[in-house]
């Protein structure tokens, strides 16, 4: 089973020399630690900054430097910085080749739901409507479970909904797992985790097709 920065681990292999990535609140911020150096990589956040390096080390943070989630960041050389308007017309106009996201459920045609939990006060969705939107390329970073136990990939999402049939990969404490159209498929396992596992803690459909690897991290 992997722990948070294992699953930022795991999606760092899925990030490509000269992309674009977007890397949403929570998780997937973790991500900029793990990628490849032999590769080049620009990293996006929606608040203005084109090339995001790693977390600062303690004692070099800059307060006046952070992420969409209000995180301390580092900036690589030749890093830039913009408004919000350029921002979203670099997402909206599908610029970034990658959007990594968290989100609270997933259903199996891909429908991701990210910002609300009714009852509880939030500030608005912020960006994940327009990058949902806009992204031709989604990974989910997110536990399989909630605390209580339930599965998080779902047949269908109940709680509001971010985005409509746009996921298009999950990587989750358990197993990596592809979207398609006759439902979630079952790519790789945790360390240590079964199928059998997985299938329980996957309400949606889950695809199973032959011998499961597991995942190298």
């Amino acid at each position: 089973m992997l722990d948070k920065e294992g699953i930022a681990k795991r999606i760092a292999k899925e990030v490509k020399d000269g992309y674009y990535v977007n890397l949403g609140i929570g998780i997937p911020t973790l991500v900029a630690n793990f990628v490849r150096d032999d590769i080049e990589v620009e990293f996006q956040s929606e608040n203005g900054i084109l090339g995001m390096g790693p977390f600062p080390l303690e004692g070099e943070e800059d307060a006046d430097l952070i992420n969409a989630g209000k995180q301390t960041i580092t900036a690589l050389p030749g890093a830039s910085f913009f408004d919000s308007a350029m921002s979203f017309g670099m997402i909206r106009g599908q610029h970034v080749d990658l959007t990594i996201l968290g989100a609270m459920e997933v259903a199996e045609n891909g429908d991701i739901a990210n910002w609300k939990i009714p009852g509880k006060m939030v500030k608005g969705m912020g960006g994940a409507m327009d990058l949902v939107a806009s992204a031709e390329n989604i990974i989910v970073a997110m536990m399989h479970t909630n605390k209580a136990g339930d599965s998080k990939l779902l047949k269908k999402c109940s709680l509001p909904l971010t985005g409509v049939a746009c996921v298009t990969k999950i990587v989750t404490n358990l197993a990596v797992i592809e979207v398609t159209k006759d439902g979630f498929k079952l790519l790789e396992r945790a360390p240590g985790v079964s199928v059998e596992e997985i299938q329980k803690a996957t309400e949606g459909k889950l695809l199973v097709e032959g011998d499961i690897p597991e995942m190298q991290l």
